[in-house]
């Protein structure tokens, strides 16, 4: 299989990019496509919420991130990056849908700690020398996000951040004989 590296986190960083644009040139709110709970409507934000960003601050925030850790699983393991990658995008945010408070949950940062999770849990279960160097790495680059899990500001999912966390321990579990 051939390394596409940052290909992918790129494009869906230009979605949430392009998503942002339209919201601020046309004055548009799109926050209410984002994962409500338990409510049918918000099953949209299923597939919505990571391209969603409430400010540019949090836009920026969730840009770097998903380029160095998405890159990173797709360069270091390009044969599992697609399906990691898409098993952190949506099982995140149904677990959010069935789990999560109820108000509109958006932005990538579920996606961010599913992908951090991953590649620090890989290498421990992997337990080979590239595996381990990468969770070396990201936990001396994203170690702090653990705090995020934590987080007690009402307008931040924390829900999303414990949701993608697990998932990608669970992922990087599951694919350990990959």
């Amino acid at each position: 299989m051939q390394k596409t590296g940052i290909v992918p986190p790129l494009r869906l960083c230009f979605f949430m990019w392009l998503v942002f644009t339209i919201e601020f040139y046309l004055d548009v709110d799109l926050g209410y496509l984002g994962i409500y709970p338990r409510e049918i409507t918000g099953l949209v934000g299923v597939v919505m919420a990571p391209l969603l960003h409430g400010n540019f601050n949090h836009l920026a925030s969730n840009t770097i991130p998903l380029l160095v850790l998405g890159g990173s699983l797709f360069f270091f393991f390009p044969a599992i990056a697609t399906r990691v990658f898409l098993q952190a995008y949506f099982f995140t945010n149904v677990l959010v849908w069935i789990f999560g408070r109820p108000f509109y949950h958006i932005g990538a940062s579920g996606l961010i700690y599913a992908l951090a999770s991953f590649l620090v849990f890989f290498g421990l279960f992997k337990q080979n020398f590239k595996s381990v160097i990468i969770s070396a790495i990201v936990i001396f680059l994203y170690g702090g996000m653990a705090y995020g899990l934590l987080s007690f500001d009402e307008r931040i999912s924390w829900e999303s951040h414990l949701m993608g966390a697990v998932v990608g321990l669970s992922t990087a579990y599951l694919m350990r004989r990959k």
